[in-house]
């Protein structure tokens, strides 16, 4: 699954236009390619700058947030080209600041000490044509990792607690300090005793074997809405895994998948139909029942109808669903006409079709037209 945007940025969803900004100036200025010469460093700011993009449009932000990635259309792509921030002069000139002071420079982990967002779960909801043209409320049943009731997330046996890590007294971190001409670069770096917690279990809680985390089954109702196609994700927002460190709960991206249909096929918001007709319904026209996915609805064949025609049913499509998850009126049904022209014929069918082949004649012309060409030498010499 991709990476939740929010996680990318490190804030939250309640976060406000000002604090979008400043997450991304301050992520922009640790990851720009021409400072930061990390082999992922590009990746890592085309990432921050693609979910910069999408959170600071209020409209695609708010799809974003109802149906996950799949709700947003990023145009030209993820990290199409540096937008969204100053010139690299201006940012420059903020890290150049910072050295010039001689003071030290952390690497990041102090915003990787702090909460985390929980991992985000994905569901594959399989739906019938019907259900995915007009919606539903469907229950589903996901195994994730909550917090453990009996340790209550501690990880500590009952009768015991979590202790201070004497490598990192607490911090969760280890430093090492190097001195260069810029002034003194120091490298944070999570404790690998307690891997960033600033504690360590000495007696493991037996449930969740000093995790904090069991394995639970829930029940998810997700409501389907209208029009939905394959592969749409739907968000259930803080539905994934619990967070760390006081952080907030992933998200759980439910995946559409549709299952085709007897006789009826989609395109877009269209509704297409391969209808067949005998001869003589083509030839003197009639009134036939068609099957719409809103029921059996009478539609009249012309006289003359010829193989291959389209007949359109207008609103007995799709319905056109918006990012917001209302909905804007309905597709067409098309309906595809083919003749059928009979291979076992009684006598008196025979009898009947030899009278009709007789009154039409038997000689067999090959078809003729003027081309274009051919037309305009006529209009300009009439002669």
């Amino acid at each position: 699954m991709p990476r939740d945007y929010y996680e990318i940025l490190g804030i939250t969803r309640s976060a406000s236009t000002d604090d979008l900004k400043k997450a991304f100036r301050n992520l922009a200025r640790q990851y720009h390619p021409d400072v930061n010469k990390s082999p992922d460093a590009e990746e890592k700011f085309k990432e921050i700058n693609e979910a910069y993009q999408v959170l600071s449009d209020p409209d695609k932000r708010a799809a974003y947030d109802r149906f996950g990635h799949a709700g947003v259309n990023m145009g030209s792509g993820p990290g199409a080209g540096f937008a969204g921030f100053g010139s690299f002069e201006d940012l420059f000139s903020d890290l150049f600041n910072a050295f010039a002071g001689g003071g030290a420079w952390s690497s990041g982990a102090n915003a990787r000490r702090g909460p985390r967002q929980g991992m985000d779960l994905r569901y594959d909801l399989h739906l019938t044509f019907e259900q995915a043209i007009f919606g539903d409320e469907i229950e589903i049943e996901i195994n994730r990792r909550e917090v453990c009731e009996t340790c209550t997330g501690t990880g500590a046996a009952a009768g015991s607690s979590p202790k201070t890590c004497p490598e990192c007294k607490g911090s969760g971190q280890v430093r090492q300090a190097r001195q260069t001409f810029l002034g003194s670069i120091v490298n944070v770096t999570d404790c690998p005793r307690c891997q960033g917690r600033g504690q360590i279990i000495e007696n493991p809680c037996p449930t969740c074997q000093g995790s904090g985390r069991e394995r639970k089954r829930r029940k998810l109702t997700v409501s389907v809405p209208p029009g939905v196609d394959e592969g749409l994700q739907i968000r259930l927002s803080g539905e994934g895994e619990p967070g760390e460190r006081g952080g907030p709960p992933g998200n759980l991206y439910v995946v559409i998948t549709v299952e085709p249909h007897e006789i009826f096929q989609r395109d877009g918001h269209d509704i297409i139909l391969d209808m067949s007709i005998n001869m003589v319904q083509a030839a003197l026209g009639d009134t036939i029942s068609v099957p719409t996915v809103d029921g059996e609805e009478d539609v009249e064949i012309k006289a003359g109808t010829q193989p291959g025609m389209i007949m359109k049913m207008r609103g007995k499509g799709v319905p056109k669903l918006r990012r917001d998850g209302t909905t804007a009126g309905r597709g067409d049904q098309i309906i595809r006409l083919t003749v059928d022209i009979p291979t076992k014929l009684s006598d008196r069918q025979r009898e009947l079709l030899r009278e009709l082949g007789d009154s039409f004649g038997t000689e067999v012309k090959p078809k003729t037209g003027k081309g274009l060409f051919e037309r305009v030498a006529d209009f300009f010499n009439p002669d």
